[in-house]
């Protein structure tokens, strides 16, 4: 979908909330918060008082990579954004321009053949382009030793053009994110968690609210093209799946937390809505036509007006409902990007309700 909003260039976050003042953390941030068009400002310190005891926040325990390193293409200085593990052991990948600027613009991918030379003496060559995408991405094998080496040593997080300077690592981890095996994790922070700390997850606990994790190592965005996402690996343990089943069952609301953890519960979820342990590949696209079987909310940060995780929050809350937020997002000044403000989509009647009303769509 396409939203008839036009987000202010002033309104991408450029640091983190913890960096605009003395005394703040990263949950300092606002919430804006839709049950159906209706919509209320909060603060995130207040999450706790906006879900119920009886509530599951299904989370994403996938570790952010440091994922970007320099490298050369003949005499050219290119910048490898390492994306998605296949199970060949080759790498999907975006070569980008350097700007000038310590960010990359988009760069034409290949052709096949192509020689990227890394830190280290490592070399990669580019051999095939994804399939179904614009060519933006290929599949590429590299010479030799762990990427996960390479990415440690020589590697940083990946960041675009609207951020003010590069941060460290910790940064881009969510308060989630558990140690991977070599290599794995996701190219870019699963960023609805960010603004999550340890003393507010605490808060919730102590509340009665519930979490369930979820694995899902998302590739890089598309954040010129707005593509629609490519297959990721992902995990539902069978302690999640029970938990969110059981909640189910139940009076409690399931909220994910981000578009990540949306598509891995989905991706597990039958057509009868119970949802099962599974972990692979998915390839899983939720759109408003397909609808949501298990999520009832969503909690997500603010994404461009292309972009196709609108589609996702569409089949979640309806066009309406997303109109509606996205138009007090900007009237409110609301910030957008991985360090800005978050959107708690909430069920506007029973979720059991809702779950099928949104499979008639």
């Amino acid at each position: 979908m396409t939203l008839a909003v036009r987000v202010p260039e002033g309104l991408s976050a450029r640091v983190p909330a913890e960096q605009c003042g003395p005394g703040l953390d990263r949950g300092a941030v606002r919430l804006l918060v839709s049950r159906g068009t209706e919509v209320s400002h909060h603060t995130f310190a207040e999450l706790p008082r906006l879900l119920r005891a009886g509530d599951v926040l299904v989370v994403n325990t996938s570790p952010t990579l440091a994922a970007a390193v320099d490298g050369m293409v003949g005499h050219a200085r290119v910048v490898v954004h390492f994306s998605t593990r296949g199970d060949d052991g080759r790498w999907a990948l975006e070569l980008r321009d350097p700007d000038g600027k310590g960010t990359t613009r988009a760069r034409t991918g290949g052709p096949a053949g192509t020689e990227v030379r890394l830190p280290g003496g490592v070399r990669l060559v580019l051999e095939e382009a994804l399939s179904g995408l614009s060519g933006r991405l290929w599949w590429a094998r590299v010479s030799a030793g762990a990427v996960g080496g390479l990415l440690r040593e020589h590697g940083r997080p990946i960041r675009y053009s609207y951020t003010e300077r590069d941060q460290s690592l910790s940064v881009y981890q969510t308060v989630f994110a558990l140690p991977g095996t070599d290599g794995e994790g996701s190219a870019e922070m699963p960023s609805a968690a960010r603004p999550f700390t340890t003393r507010l997850v605490a808060e919730l606990v102590s509340r009665g609210v519930q979490f369930a994790p979820i694995t899902l190592h998302t590739g890089v965005a598309s954040a010129e093209a707005h593509e629609p996402p490519y297959p990721e690996r992902f995990a539902v343990p069978e302690a999640s799946a029970r938990l969110i089943n059981a909640v189910r069952a139940g009076d409690g609301r399931v909220v994910a937390v981000g578009t990540t953890a949306v598509r891995a519960v989905e991706s597990a979820a039958g057509a009868d809505g119970v949802v099962r342990a599974a972990e692979g590949w998915t390839d899983l696209v939720v759109t408003p036509e397909r609808g949501v079987r298990a999520v009832d909310g969503l909690l997500t940060g603010l994404h461009e007006p292309e972009a196709s995780h609108l589609l996702m929050l569409e089949a979640v809350a309806g066009r309406a409902a997303v109109e509606r937020g996205y138009e007090e997002a900007v009237r409110g000044l609301y910030l957008w990007h991985e360090f800005g403000d978050v959107h708690l989509v909430l069920p506007e009647k029973s979720p059991h309700t809702q779950h099928c009303f949104s499979n008639c769509w």
